[in-house]
């Protein structure tokens, strides 16, 4: 009788906790956009890391807009940190293979945890719309070939992305400084990476009429 009991208990503790996982999965995937973050490597450089110590900035490799994430977002909030099936931790392999837009893994396990784990997508999947997204992008070289440093305003900035990349238009878009110099490009796409509208990214963008785009090192 005890015995049965126990493994009556044993099982619906087992439901119990596959409930708890099938909504953490639910959950994770309930977000509206995504929000593609591009960094000015040379920007994060020049603040973050002067003597060149990271592979981001030690000059081996002539890094400009790297991949900093993609972002699930909601209009007034964004998930962080979801429950996921899949590990914290992103295996070697996964992270070097995307060093020609991530150049580290540090950053590739973070945004994993923080953000790709609200994308109820799997490592592998998440990662490979990253670098889908990443793709779909036309960076017009006239100004960001990182030859010489530029000064430009930010409208000018957007005028040029909306021109190369058909169908984003400037709700869509963000351009973010620091310091007087242009730090990122915030695009928002749909679940199938198109653009789309979103005004509480947009306000977040550069308020600073003219910032500087410093060159490759």
């Amino acid at each position: 009788m005890r015995q049965g009991l126990l493994t009556w208990l044993l099982g619906l503790l087992l439901a119990a906790h596959l409930s708890l996982i099938d909504a953490g999965r639910a959950k994770a995937a309930d977000f509206d956009y995504y929000v593609l973050s591009l960094s000015w490597s040379p920007s994060w450089c020049s603040e973050r890391d002067p003597g060149g110590r990271t592979s981001q900035c030690n000059g081996k490799r002539r890094y400009g807009f790297i991949a900093h994430g993609l972002w699930p977002q909601n209009e007034r909030s964004w998930p962080e940190n979801c429950e996921s099936p899949e590990p914290g931790r992103v295996p070697d392999a996964l992270a070097r293979s995307l060093n020609d837009i991530i150049p580290s893994a540090g950053l590739a396990g973070h945004e994993w945890r923080k953000h790709g784990t609200c994308s109820g997508l799997s490592q592998r999947a998440y990662f490979n719309t990253l670098r889908a997204a990443y793709a779909k992008i036309v960076l017009p070289q006239v100004i960001f070939n990182g030859a010489i440093d530029r000064n430009i305003s930010t409208d000018q900035i957007e005028s040029l992305m909306i021109r190369a990349n058909p169908g984003l238009k400037r709700d869509a878009l963000a351009v973010t400084c620091d310091d007087g110099q242009i730090s990122e490009l915030r695009i928002c796409m749909t679940k199938s990476l198109g653009f789309t509208s979103c005004p509480a990214v947009d306000r977040r963008a550069c308020r600073q009429r003219n910032i500087s785009i410093p060159a490759i090192q």
